[in-house]
């Protein structure tokens, strides 16, 4: 997609708006039944307070809402023919989505209208989110525990459990709509990092790292997408090695090998790439073969990492299948995958992490389901006797969807060099 027509793709917020509405109210017709069901959970309560929002409570709330407004609580209760009752008990009505429950002109107790709300339907089992091991799970605050716990009383607190399964399902599941906007998504991203490497905006000599890094944070601003992360771009060249901190390089000139990583917002949902560019030396016309043979390993062990993926697997059995296989391939590996969607980092199984390539005890440890999104984040290494012997790093990173119990590409990815 020419980076021209990019604008023209992206949505009005008023349009944002009631598109993302209608995806909530179908998520909340139609997710939370089962995973409530799936957590065990009779009911789960959200609240939060506004500055200090809980993880999951902006995945809750219909737009143009951007804050919790003074302290939110959303309350679910799963009935037992299998539908969810779903309860407001602020002073803003979010009408259409949850039914109010609480008037604060007839009863100034918020937390004691809860207690009472919560008594008349008894639930066995209640869902709190604090959770020993994703953030995600993890976002009733302290003194938010302590007044409930005061409202409800010995007995009704000894019912609470972790929400942590709820909170992770929740937000790392999509549904139809969001996944058939996602291939748009990650093609903007593509056409971003497609134009950052070439010479409309790089000249070798002329043109610095920090320049393109800041071009890429400008383009998506001026695009109304929302960069998650500063962008990172890089290059390796002999003797500027891609671990190199002091005295690198800020230049780009020819021969250079160059890395970008950038990911961005928009709707709701989140990108993350890196795919890689070389600059062309006067009497080149393509990249040296040393260096496409890296490349040609780190699509291989993309494959790999792919075919590993499946319903029901963990994380860490992910990653240990993948770095076996691409071992016994003779390919020098490292994985360090995650979840997409509502965060960049999103909920969901941790699959390696760039320091802990032997797995991550507990949240490598999460299941993976159908209907979720991933970014396929890894690299390949080899030394470069064209450079040296010094050690290239290959460091790719494409957004794939897990359907229908298979992994797709969500846009392709990355198979040959952007030639400068």
């Amino acid at each position: 997609m020419p980076l021209e027509a990019l604008a023209d793709t992206i949505l009005p917020l008023r349009e944002q708006m009631a598109l993302r509405n209608r995806w909530l109210k179908k998520r909340l017709d139609t997710l939370l039944p089962d995973l409530m069901a799936r957590a065990g959970l009779d009911m789960w309560l959200v609240i939060a307070r506004e500055y200090n929002e809980d993880p999951v409570i902006m995945s809750l709330l219909p737009e143009p809402a951007m804050s919790a407004r003074r302290r939110t609580m959303l309350l679910f209760y799963r009935r037992d023919d299998g539908t969810v009752e779903r309860l407001n008990l602020s002073r803003y009505a979010h009408e259409g989505y949850y039914e109010s429950a609480w008037d604060p002109d007839k009863d100034a107790d918020q937390y004691a209208c809860l207690a009472r709300v919560i008594e008349e339907r008894n639930p066995a089992t209640i869902g709190l989110n604090h959770a020993p091991l994703f953030a995600f799970g993890d976002g009733l605050s302290y003194g938010e525990y302590t007044r409930l716990a005061e409202a409800l009383g010995p007995e009704l607190i000894a019912r609470t459990q972790s929400a942590q399964a709820m909170s992770v399902g929740w937000l790392e599941a999509r549904i139809p709509e969001e996944m058939a906007v996602y291939p748009h998504l990650t093609a903007i991203g593509h056409s971003i990092i497609a134009t950052a490497f070439s010479r409309r905006v790089i000249t070798p000599g002329a043109t610095e790292l920090d320049d393109v890094r800041w071009w890429m944070r400008e383009t998506m601003q001026s695009l109304g997408l929302k960069a998650w992360f500063h962008p990172s771009f890089d290059l390796q060249a002999p003797g500027e090695n891609y671990d190199k901190e002091e005295n690198k390089r800020q230049l780009i000139l020819p021969g250079d090998l160059l890395w970008v990583d950038m990911g961005f917002t928009y709707l709701g949902l989140n990108t993350d790439q890196q795919q890689h560019g070389y600059v062309l030396r006067a009497d080149e016309t393509t990249a040296p073969d040393y260096l496409t043979a890296l490349l040609k390993h780190g699509n291989r062990l993309q494959d790999i990492h792919m075919e590993e993926m499946a319903v029901g697997r963990t994380g860490n059995d992910v990653l240990h299948s993948a770095l076996d296989r691409a071992k016994g391939e003779g390919i020098n590996p490292q994985v360090y995958s995650h979840p997409l969607g509502y965060h960049g980092h999103a909920a969901g199984p941790t699959i390696g992490l760039w320091d802990h390539q032997e797995g991550v005890p507990g949240n490598g440890d999460y299941a993976l389901y159908n209907n979720t999104c991933y970014s396929i984040e890894l690299n390949v290494r080899g030394d470069v006797a064209e450079w040296d012997g010094q050690e290239v790093r290959i460091m790719l990173e494409e957004d794939a969807a897990l359907y229908d119990g298979g992994m797709h590409w969500i846009d392709g990815r990355q198979t040959d060099y952007y030639l400068l």
